[in-house]
């Protein structure tokens, strides 16, 4: 499932990087496919998509929604399989789980806690340990 799920976000990340999705709301904006879950029986396929900046997710999915047909028809042709999976499409909201994570790290009350008095940049690959 992880490597059939990999081909087809390396499939529709061609597919949008080159440009071959003709939609409006897709004109001019970056868009990720951060991951692609695939359903046990690899007859559907969920793509995790995030525009760059985050904004406008919502008609970036609705436009991608329009051409899953289009996109359904591309995939089977670079991805063989017995079946072209069924394509949905969702807003990838990972990086927005990893603020609230990093925000309730860096709180007073945790940091009163650990006994840590700056806060944890994870970003930077703090782990608190300091420089080995």
């Amino acid at each position: 499932m992880l490597r059939v799920g990999e081909l087809i976000r390396h499939a529709l990340s061609d597919l949008l990087t080159r440009g071959e999705v003709n939609a409006p709301a897709l004109s001019g904006k970056v868009v990720t496919v951060s991951r692609v879950s695939m359903s046990p029986d690899l007859k559907c396929a969920t793509a995790y998509i995030l525009p760059l900046g985050g904004e406008g997710g919502d008609a970036v999915i609705e436009a991608l929604d329009h051409q899953r047909k289009f996109m359904r028809t591309e995939i089977a042709q670079k991805v063989n399989l017995k079946f072209a999976p069924d394509l949905r499409f969702k807003l990838d909201n990972s990086f927005d789980n990893i603020d609230r994570i990093d925000a309730l790290l860096n709180s007073e009350r945790v940091r009163q806690d650990t006994g840590r008095e700056q806060p944890l940049d994870l970003a930077k690959g703090d782990d608190g340990k300091g420089a080995a």
